[in-house]
């Protein structure tokens, strides 16, 4: 055996006492660090549920340490940090900031990595690390097919806007596969750049004033804090919005092209499980997501005044009257 590897391997022996220490009469302890409040988190609770299924109940054997971010990407450092004093035995992250917060925090305790935008990069960084695996948010070719489903809704599109945290490593790739998909259409593509909530008014109103018929809206934990507020300001300037994830257009939000979060939250209770049995992270390969779908607000597309076509309305996974 090579001596690098031998003193990897040696480090990654080292990582894992928590896995003996998870088998003890002591409840497990897992922190969570989400771009959201827990409280009507469907996300968690997919997550909770498949745990309870794996034999771990909240309040018997388990207990949970929730963080939340509340759109504000640079209180992730103090969050994981905050997580790793607290010693718990496994931290899930949600979002790329998140991820590189948690990478940042510790060595030693394992993190999953429920939905990132590329957790193989995350992995790996300058040096690999660990004591990380996880899974990818991101589908191949997703940005794409969210311009061409617009174009299918708005066959007469000419301008779209997205609404993007470029502060967010994930946003920057995503801008770039929109602006080259909608030009590959003849669409005009526009990016603005949103920090905080009310950034997404201003937003909105200069995507209205620059004439876009359409915004295409980002995944970012800014975003998914101020949900209500994006849906009902889109609303309200009657501009058609397309979402990454379904929970916006549970919201009342028009339509959402993504891959499915809570799909994602049960398989890292999967990975949770095997690593407090005694798994070592670097043993459990990151995957990428497996499934997208597709979801339609018909009631948000009449108040818009959408016929939507019905090819789109055959091919949606999720059709909400």
């Amino acid at each position: 055996m090579k001596r690098r590897e031998f003193i990897a391997g040696l480090a990654s022996l080292a990582a894992w006492p928590r896995a003996l220490r998870a088998q003890s009469a002591r409840r497990t302890r897992i922190g969570l660090l989400d771009t959201s409040a827990r409280v009507g988190n469907a996300n968690f609770s997919a997550f909770q549920q498949a745990l309870q299924a794996l034999g771990y109940v909240e309040g018997q054997n388990l207990d949970f340490e929730y963080r939340s971010a509340d759109g504000r990407n640079d209180s992730f450092a103090e969050l994981a940090n905050d997580l790793a004093r607290r010693d718990v035995d496994l931290i899930v992250t949600r979002g790329t900031p998140a991820a590189l917060a948690a990478r940042a925090a510790t060595t030693t305790i394992p993190v999953v990595m429920a939905a990132a935008g590329d957790p193989e990069a995350i992995v790996r960084g300058a040096r690999p690390a660990a004591n990380l695996t996880g899974f990818g948010a991101n589908l191949a070719g997703a940005e794409r097919a969210r311009v061409e489903t617009l174009k299918a809704m708005l066959p007469n599109v000419a301008r779209i806007a997205a609404l993007m945290n470029l502060s967010n490593p994930s946003r920057q790739a995503e801008w770039n596969a929109i602006a080259a998909a909608a030009q590959s259409l003849g669409i005009a593509p526009q990016v603005l750049d949103i920090r905080t909530a009310a950034d997404i008014g201003r937003a909105l109103d200069a995507a209205a004033s620059a004439q876009a018929d359409a915004v295409v809206i980002g995944s970012d934990t800014v975003m998914q804090t101020n949900q209500n507020l994006v849906v009902t300001l889109a609303a309200a300037q009657r501009m058609p919005a397309m979402y990454t994830f379904r929970d916006f257009v549970d919201a009342g939000g028009l339509v959402s092209y993504g891959v499915s979060l809570p799909d994602l939250y049960r398989r890292a209770a999967v990975y949770a499980d095997k690593i407090l049995k005694g798994a070592a992270p670097r043993e459990l390969p990151v995957e990428p997501p497996k499934t997208a779908e597709l979801a339609v607000n018909r009631k948000a597309a009449k108040a818009l005044g959408l016929a939507l076509p019905a090819s789109l309305l055959a091919r949606a996974d999720v059709v909400i009257d």
